[in-house]
């Protein structure tokens, strides 16, 4: 009787979390189906990529040491590191570098373990080809400037949701000084910085306050 009693219980909190997981899921579903389509006017309008974007790879070929610290680190090593050891000087010679975007997934390791800072990620996403062979950078083509959403006088810049003004939904329209929702990583630094300037300023003033009445 008591494990009957058990099962019945189990199975009637099951009911009431699965219950409870598909309001949780129409409640999005409607808060979606209150809001205004928007309607991105591609290509002659683009959305502003995020400041933490991951897009196509931008090298730097004369900071390059050919250390391979990027295929090492690489999930599927694919940058292809063409070097030569030079007997004079006793040091690398790097000849051509080169990644396959076709195969690359943009994790950003060869990035942020890349000792001289020689690769970035970029906010260029545009890679698309009709010949798969065409995705394989060289080290001239990941030279490349990459190409910036804001500063391309034929796109008009919209706004992501994460950059528009609390209670706006459409980027259509909206003034560029118009603050966004939060706060930039920079600005969330500065903050940071001037908070701990100003205890520094408050402890220093109390350690001079206590030398002064201790000579008292």
């Amino acid at each position: 009787m008591l494990g009957f009693l058990k099962k019945v219980s189990d199975y009637t909190k099951e009911a009431f979390g699965a219950a409870n997981y598909l309001f949780q899921g129409l409640v999005v579903t409607f808060d979606h189906m209150r809001r205004r389509p928007i309607t991105v006017q591609y290509p002659y309008e683009k959305l502003i990529p995020s400041e933490r974007y991951r897009g196509r790879i931008h090298y730097e070929f004369d900071k390059c040491i050919a250390c391979e610290v990027c295929v090492r680190v690489c999930p599927i090593n694919l940058p292809v590191v063409d070097w030569v050891m030079n007997k004079e000087t006793k040091k690398k010679e790097l000849r051509n570098y080169s990644i396959d975007f076709g195969v690359c997934i943009f994790c950003g390791n060869c990035v942020e373990y890349c000792p001289t800072n020689c690769l970035s990620m970029t906010e260029e996403y545009e890679l698309a080809a009709f010949d798969r062979h065409s995705l394989n950078f060289d080290n001239v083509a990941l030279g490349r400037l990459p190409t910036s959403v804001t500063t391309d006088p034929s796109v008009q810049p919209l706004r992501e949701l994460s950059y528009l003004p609390q209670g706006v939904m459409d980027p259509h329209d909206l003034p560029q000084n118009a603050q966004r929702a939060g706060q930039l990583p920079s600005e969330v630094l500065e903050l940071i910085q001037q908070k701990a300037s100003t205890i520094d300023s408050n402890e220093s003033i109390k350690s001079s306050n206590q030398i002064d009445n201790n000579k008292e």
